[in-house]
């Protein structure tokens, strides 16, 4: 098998973590609208229930980010295994709740405080409870959100590095689809009759695809930059060879590839930079963190959170029921597998930039344009084209947003950071994303009732301040090793409008060139003799 392919196919099984979470995201809608689940969970103290959820998990996925950072010592694997594990266990007692208590032991069970996708009490009800019911599984998606990219991104040859990272939010969109169509189908069968298959049986098939990761993860390479890191050199070098060159240790690629990680995580030994601390200690790291703050704020900030969340409530503004806005839900989450496979086709020939520069300004158009038709069409609206107009400028949002910052608001801050940082950067990262996803839970519910349409400009506002952020301050990434960042963020301007930076010890990819690499670790090795999947010959 060709190298190139191998390492495609090892990131789509390490991305079946990301499906999941995206199953996760998509199956609690139908879930808490069957009749058995209200009927057997909402009938009493709904109120008091969803008091103790606000206690509870209000601020859980910044913990969960922050514990994240502490499991190197696992391994990217280990990570992964570990998390299944928690997965199918909460699953389990998701799956077979009988009451409310059950529901609380799984959330124990699956990590105390950590693991929140977080709303305020001024959410419906149902919707806390949903949530609580989630938290089973939300300790897990976090450590898998994280660690997946990371693990993507170390085992990926530079030149595909961005297809493969991507590929974790395409099985997101891919878990999303089956979770609306799993879910509406049941709610079809079991409804009229309140039977609890309606919504455990969803809840169940959740378990499947996390037992099938867990037991093959191990039988998949460990990331060879982090088995150097932990000083199993050989086992490093040898992964690297089973990665790009058939095990061929004597290959220039893997020489030159394992020489420039070695004489990078040797500068990190020596300056001992492992801690959280470390990420603000100088400007290139403490520029790399503001960075991925933003861009994983800049993602929540697009609007995408209030749509997924909100739709009903969203599409009620404009009159359309909440029977069509579920079955428009299925549909958005089959867009949104399409857009994340159009990002993989063209993120390595575009580049990281122009995409999310005018991703958030195609974003801003979509918003300003369905900001107009509510204040134009109210509820009371029976306008069947501006319904329509509405829908399909949801859909333009919405495939746009999986094209550029959806999936890369996961893939760059994964190639960031120097190995010794890179998962304390990476979480670090999540804690912003889910300090803002908390914010827009906790606004939208009240924004959309006491402004309406107005609420929406603030979507168009940041939109276009995300698009002039990156165009002012994010570099290209696109072509780098992961080993030249430490020499991008050195070396590089901080406005970067227009630049395309090249490492300065930059060489052609000519396989005579790299035969003295051992010598010169700093240069770039040569990648033409490896077939990379979607590239040009």
């Amino acid at each position: 098998m060709k190298p190139g392919v191998y390492q495609f196919l090892v990131g789509c099984f390490a991305a079946l973590g990301s499906f999941l979470f995206g199953y996760d995201l998509g199956v609690i809608a139908e879930v808490v609208a069957s009749t058995s689940f209200k009927n057997r969970f909402l009938k009493e103290n709904a109120n008091s229930r969803s008091g103790t959820v606000v206690a509870l998990f209000t601020g859980g996925c910044f913990i969960g980010a922050l514990c994240a950072g502490f499991t190197d010592p696992l391994g990217r694997r280990g990570t992964i295994f570990l998390a299944c594990c928690v997965f199918v266990v909460g699953g389990a007692i998701q799956t077979s709740g009988v009451v409310i208590g059950m529901l609380y032991a799984g959330r124990l069970i699956a990590g105390i405080g950590v693991g929140l996708l977080t709303v305020s009490e001024v959410l419906p009800c149902s919707f806390f409870f949903s949530l609580h019911l989630q938290l089973a599984g939300f300790m897990s998606d976090v450590f898998i959100q994280m660690i997946i990219p990371i693990y993507q991104a170390e085992i990926s040859h530079r030149r595909i590095r961005g297809r493969i990272t991507s590929l974790q939010q395409l099985f997101n969109a891919l878990g999303q689809i089956f979770a609306t169509w799993i879910g509406y189908g049941c709610w079809r069968t079991w409804d009229a009759t309140a039977d609890s298959r309606e919504w455990r049986v969803p809840l169940a098939i959740q378990i499947i695809p996390s037992l099938f990761l867990g037991a093959l993860i191990y039988i998949f390479p460990e990331s060879p930059r982090w088995l150097c890191d932990h000083d199993r050199w050989e086992e490093g070098l040898r992964n690297l060879a089973h990665l790009h060159a058939h095990d061929d240790t004597s290959d220039p690629y893997v020489i030159a590839e394992y020489n420039l990680i070695k004489a990078q995580i040797a500068q990190e030994h020596d300056q001992k930079k492992k801690t959280y601390l470390d990420l603000f200690g100088d400007w290139p790291n403490l520029r790399r963190t503001i960075l991925v703050m933003m861009i994983q704020a800049a993602c929540q900030m697009t609007g995408v959170s209030a749509i997924q969340y909100f739709s009903p409530q969203i599409f009620a503004q404009i009159g359309i029921p909440t029977g069509t806005t579920l079955m428009l839900s299925a549909v958005n989450a089959i867009i949104a597998f399409l857009g994340t496979s159009v990002c993989i086709m063209i993120i390595e020939s575009i580049g990281r930039r122009p995409m999310e520069i005018y991703g958030g300004l195609v974003m801003a158009v979509t918003f300003a344009v369905n900001c107009a038709l509510i204040k134009v069409f109210p509820a009371t609206s029976t306008n069947n084209g501006a319904h329509w107009g509405f829908i399909v400028m949801t859909w333009v949002f919405n495939f746009v947003f999986f094209v550029t910052s959806g999936p890369l608001s996961w893939a760059i801050p994964a190639e960031l950071f120097g190995t010794a940082l890179r998962t304390k950067g990476v979480s670090w990262g999540a804690m912003s994303s889910f300090a803002f996803n908390t914010m827009i839970g906790q606004v939208t519910p009240i924004a959309i009732t006491s402004i309406g349409w107005r609420y929406y400009l603030i979507f168009v506002i940041c939109n276009v301040t995300n698009s002039l952020f990156f165009w002012a301050f994010l570099p290209e990434t696109k072509g780098l090793n992961l080993e030249d960042m430490d020499d991008l963020f050195c070396n590089s301007a901080t406005v970067v409008p227009g630049s395309s930076w090249q490492p300065a010890s930059h060489i052609d990819d000519d396989a005579a060139k790299i035969a003295d690499m051992e010598a010169v670790a700093s240069r770039k090795p040569n990648v033409a003799h490896e077939e990379i999947p979607g590239s040009v010959a």
